[in-house]
Parts: structure tokens; sequence; C-alpha cells
């Protein structure tokens, strides 16, 4: 279940108050900056930072990948 734009317009990362980036068919919200991933359980996002997933170098760079692949921008810019 892919998240309102309603949603996506205002939700940033609970610690760096900045934008995420959205991976729809993933059930992911990504923060780039601090490389953490908050899951989407049943079109929910879970923005607690305890249950955010640290993210490596290597997965973080294959997200960015499929960042610039597919244009997506970040829920909320600078």
């Amino acid at each position: 279940m892919a998240l309102r734009p309603e949603l996506l317009e205002i939700l940033v990362c609970p610690e760096d108050k900045r934008g995420l980036y959205y991976l729809a068919d993933e059930d992911v919200l990504y923060n780039p900056r601090l490389k953490r991933r908050y899951v989407v359980r049943e079109g929910i996002p879970v923005m607690l930072p305890e249950e955010a997933e640290a993210v490596d170098d290597a997965e973080h760079a294959r997200i960015m990948d499929k960042v610039a692949a597919n244009g997506l921008r970040l829920t909320v810019e600078d």
C-alpha cells in the first residue's frame, strides 16, 4: 500500500528533521545523511528512531543508485 502524497509532503526524519526518500516498492523511507531506513508497515511509516535500521555503505550505494535511476526526490526539500 503506497503512502498518500499528502503524508509524503510532511514526512521528515525524526532525528535530523530533514527529508527522506520514499522507496514505495520496498516499503521504506530512507535518510541518506544518517544512512537509516524506516519501514512502512501496512501503509503506516514506523518513524521511531529506535526502530530504524542502520544501512551499510554497500546498501547505501544501492539505494542511492536506485534514487538516481528513478528520479526520486526527498519528501521535504532542504
